[in-house]
């Protein structure tokens, strides 16, 4: 957070901030806290972007587009809870469970022993990997512990291969943990960024890979920074698109449905799609070439609710399916929790690069995942489906691809008063909450900069422990 004089000081500049997801909303924070007249503006009726949650109209229940997650790593998205006044609603888990079909579970779980030894003993008696997986997943991860390899072009799937890795543990570990993460096929995503969220969440220390699963819809969560920005003597502006901006030297004017308004800095906090179909025709033709470069990569939320219990764990990996990932929602709401058993589960299953259910129908996914989930849950065979849901987000995060990170472009922008924030900028982090929160503190800092009274947001990483801080 920033220093109690940069937050006392007032700021007389007025900031227009566009999207309400966790870029905006981090940013919006941070400079409202810092004395700016923040005035954010969010196309949809509610915050949060892709971590939002609503209202579905065919099911009358409350619904997050898509489960989020967080790790112990996730310094700047665990500030922003924290300054938001919500790190009470996020519950901490130390043990990771995998199932295979029919049932049989694995379980990995920290030890006392020093990073990055310490799930050694558990990975040791996981069943669903032999002794060969094991060998070549630990050799791996030896080659992995001492630094970020460079982006060569290599894709991590050529790179597990040439670091001798088995089809099974190719499989059944780092495609689960890395295409949930990165929400992309192996041969798609760059070394580094693989690297990266190994080194972070299983390497450099056990508090590292705790986490954390949100007791409350998306929304409620992310809609507390949406308070916060008000308290502070900020507007949020919902239903508002803006469908240009045009910067000069001494400020930027925005055009919202014909009415213009006028700030003295400008956020550009959405998604490299949107900021490319309304960039100014004074934008540079680099900005214009890097936006053109980035692709997306879908995920899907199936949301099934039985009549009764089909499991007593909260989440769980999911092997060798068309499901990746079980939330058990009816134990993990606060809204739930204390339900009786029953009154049924209700259940979210998440397929990250889910290109193969994108042209399919909500009736065709609800039967693959509803015959999938029998597989996994035995007592789910005898319950009654009660309703469901699809949703798809069908441009999720940008594609992790090798080269990818030469087009991600940093908060400055050709125009002095004019910042960009977002997942997909340059934060050194993939697309996750993590990154939009960075993305959000970055333009926040470079706009101080530009301001003349610069601020630091940005939360130090994690640092290392045990062995692991032998490594860079």
């Amino acid at each position: 957070m920033p220093s109690p004089s940069s937050t006392t000081s007032r700021n007389s500049s007025t900031l227009a901030i566009v999207g309400g997801g966790l870029a905006g909303l981090a940013a919006g924070c941070a400079l409202a806290e810092a004395g700016y007249r923040v005035t954010l503006f969010e196309r949809r009726p509610y915050l949060g972007g892709r971590a939002s949650s609503y209202q579905h109209p065919g099911t009358g229940e409350v619904v997050d587009n898509c489960q989020h997650v967080l790790l112990g790593c996730c310094t700047n998205l665990l500030d922003f809870y924290k300054r938001a006044g919500v790190e009470n609603k996020i519950r901490w888990y130390d043990k990771l469970t995998f199932l295979e079909p029919g049932g049989r579970a694995s379980e990995l779980s920290p030890s006392p022993l020093p990073a990055p030894l310490h799930t050694a003993p558990a990975f040791l008696r996981v069943q669903c990997l032999n002794l060969k997986d094991k060998l070549g997943i630990s050799r791996a991860m030896a080659a992995l512990a001492p630094s970020t390899p460079a982006d060569t072009g290599e894709t991590f799937l050529t790179w597990l291969k040439r670091h001798g890795q088995t089809e099974q543990a190719i499989e059944r570990f780092w495609k689960t943990i890395l295409v949930s993460a990165l929400n992309e096929d192996l041969d798609q995503i760059s070394v580094p960024y693989a690297a990266q969220v190994v080194r972070e969440s299983f390497l450099k220390s056990s508090r590292a890979g705790l986490m954390g699963i949100p007791t409350v819809p998306l929304t409620e969560l992310y809609s507390t920074g949406g308070d916060y920005i008000r308290k502070r003597g900020g507007e949020i502006q919902l239903r508002s698109s803006i469908d240009s901006f045009t910067p000069d030297s001494s400020g930027v004017t925005l055009t919202s449905n014909d009415t213009e308004h006028r700030f003295d800095y400008l956020i550009m906090a959405v998604p490299f799609d949107v900021l490319g179909r309304i960039l100014p025709a004074s934008s540079s033709d680099q900005l214009r070439n890097e936006l053109k470069q980035f692709s997306t990569s879908p995920i899907t939320g199936i949301h099934l609710w039985f009549d009764r219990q089909i499991s007593d764990l909260d989440h769980a990996v999911l092997l060798d399916r068309t499901i990746q990932w079980m939330f058990h929602k009816s134990r993990l709401l606060e809204s739930r929790r204390d339900e009786n058993s029953q009154n049924g589960s209700y259940v979210e299953f998440v397929v990250s690069c889910s290109r193969s259910l994108v042209e399919k129908s909500k009736q065709e996914i609800v039967e693959i995942v509803t015959r999938e989930a029998q597989e996994f849950f035995p007592q789910a065979r005898g319950a009654k489906l009660l309703k469901s849901t699809v949703i798809k987000e069908v441009h999720a995060t940008y594609s992790p691809r090798p080269g990818i990170d030469q087009s991600r472009p940093h908060p400055e922008t050709q125009w002095q008063r004019v910042f960009l924030a977002g997942d997909w900028t340059a934060t050194g982090w993939p697309a996750t909450m993590e990154g939009a929160v960075r993305s959000g503190y970055l333009a926040a800092e470079a706009l101080t900069r530009a301001g003349g009274n610069s601020t630091k947001f940005l939360v130090p990483d994690l640092p290392p422990n045990g062995l692991m801080k032998l490594f860079k």
